[in-house]
């Protein structure tokens, strides 16, 4: 079972996993600005690592379940200590694919007034909308409903194609936390297409922490929240998907195949902006922090359009 524990990181407070020594699992970070990122590994202090001198980046092979473990094995404590403030970002590079799932918390499709899917809602993000959990979310031109959503983002391992759910946990690398940042008026107003209004930059924060999946006990039993301005927004349980992981993963690959690094939006419960009385949206200044227990925790300020 994972632990919590709050760690500040210069001016942020971040929620870094620990874990006993005896149980299993490696959580990985690429911290350093833009571009410059460099690996890091969390230890079991909650502290980070410098893992650079073992591998060069987190890249779809460092996800294959035999370099997971060759990590694991390096001895956390003989690894340079990063202080300071370091910038965290994605934390893996070489994303292929950004998949993501519409109305899947029964409560979220109440909101919006839609019926339940009888089928996942599948949509994409592009890949140029991928930011660092803590960089600032740009508001793009002409926008004006700018709206969160907390989710959980599976991280697939393995080469899916034509999988059942008995094996999807056999083709997850693992998990970390997505906000799916929305343009309402992109998404239905312009065609009415969900990757029109999911897409523009900064729209896929993603990370901190990559969470190798043996460390989660229950994928189907974690709390999911979202606050913007402190107030408390979202609080839901992945226990209330309408498809759950293995549903999900199994489904995406009847229709493509799920390559190592491809990452799943899986949904966002209810409480969102948009599903308010009247409609509560974003503006620049506004501070969102979007979390998953167990999995980690992120914030961003909305920036003005550039």
């Amino acid at each position: 079972m994972l632990k919590q524990k709050i760690v500040t990181l210069g001016s942020c407070v971040l929620l870094f996993l620990t874990m006993n020594v005896a149980e299993a699992g490696v959580t990985l970070v690429r911290f350093g600005p833009e571009g410059g990122e460099k690996p890091g590994i969390i230890d079991a202090q909650g502290q980070l690592r410098d893992l650079s001198s073992h591998v060069s980046e987190i890249t779809p092979e460092t996800l294959s379940q035999a370099s997971l473990d060759d990590i694991e094995a390096i001895p956390a404590g003989d690894l340079p200590l990063v202080t300071g403030n370091p910038r965290l970002g994605v934390p893996l590079t070489g994303i292929g694919k950004i998949v993501a799932i519409g109305f899947n918390y029964i409560n979220h499709a109440a909101e919006m007034e839609v019926q339940l899917p009888e089928e996942p809602l599948t949509f994409m993000k592009a890949t140029s909308a991928l930011t660092g959990p803590f960089d600032e979310v740009i508001q793009p031109r002409n926008g004006r409903k700018l709206d969160y959503e907390a989710e959980l983002v599976v991280v697939i391992g393995r080469r899916a194609q034509y999988i059942s759910e008995d094996e999807v946990f056999d083709y997850i690398a693992g998990y970390t936390v997505g906000h799916d940042v929305s343009e309402r008026a992109f998404q239905r107003e312009r065609g009415g297409q969900f990757t029109k209004g999911k897409s523009a930059d900064t729209f896929a924060p993603v990370g901190p922490y990559f969470v190798s999946g043996d460390q989660i006990d229950d994928i189907q039993n974690l709390s999911i929240w979202s606050e913007v301005n402190g107030e408390m927004r979202q609080q839901g349980n992945t226990a209330d998907m309408v498809f759950g992981v293995k549903e999900i993963v199994s489904h995406l690959s009847q229709f493509m195949t799920l390559h190592p690094g491809d990452i799943i939006f899986t949904g966002t419960p209810a409480g969102v902006g948009d599903g308010m009385d009247p409609p509560q949206y974003l503006k620049p200044g506004d501070v969102v922090r979007v979390g998953i227990e167990g999995i980690g925790e992120q914030r961003q300020t909305i920036a003005a359009p550039r």
